[in-house]
């Protein structure tokens, strides 16, 4: 069989980088889908007694969509980097891969918690005191750079593959 395969570099490696990619998508679509329902739900009970602040509540719904994108950026990134027939893949760009999609995927989900939670007693606020919305909107922007640190930081850890060994 020698001769068989032209593969270089760890032969289980590509597993760990595949799986980084399936996290940073799974789990930060997961948080947007929390964010999203839980925030919706607020929308839709504040909705029945404020028709016109609708519009206006639709914020933490768009706030949480937004998460599943920060896990397809990262996903993206990982699996172009994954090519062991081009170039050699090794254990650690592999772990380099699953853990820069471990924390964009967990900073997702953690952030979609927060602006599910903060959306539905938010906009149900809102239609209570208006004046709660500004206040509202801070707290959603610190809950979604929740997400974007785990981004930024899959980022860095992501670039980290493929500078195991001199080749």
């Amino acid at each position: 069989m020698a001769g068989a395969s032209t593969f270089s570099g760890d032969e289980t490696a590509p597993f760990f980088g595949f799986l980084g990619a399936a996290a940073a998508l799974v789990f930060s679509c997961m948080g947007a889908a929390y964010g999203t329902a839980k925030s919706g739900v607020g929308v839709a009970s504040m909705g029945v007694m404020r028709p016109e602040l609708v519009m206006k509540s639709i914020v933490p719904v768009v706030m949480a969509g937004v998460l599943g994108i920060y896990g397809l950026i990262i996903a993206v990134i990982i699996s172009t980097g994954i090519n062991p027939k081009a170039k050699p893949y090794y254990l650690f760009d592999g772990y380099a891969h699953l853990s820069s999609g471990l924390a964009c995927g967990l900073a997702g989900l953690a952030a979609g918690m927060a602006i599910g939670i903060v959306g539905d007693a938010g906009v149900r606020a809102n239609a209570q005191q208006p004046k709660l919305f500004v206040g509202m909107i801070l707290i959603l922007i610190f809950a979604e750079a929740l997400a974007l640190y785990g981004l930024i930081v899959g980022i860095i850890l992501s670039s980290r593959a493929g500078q195991s060994r001199a080749d």
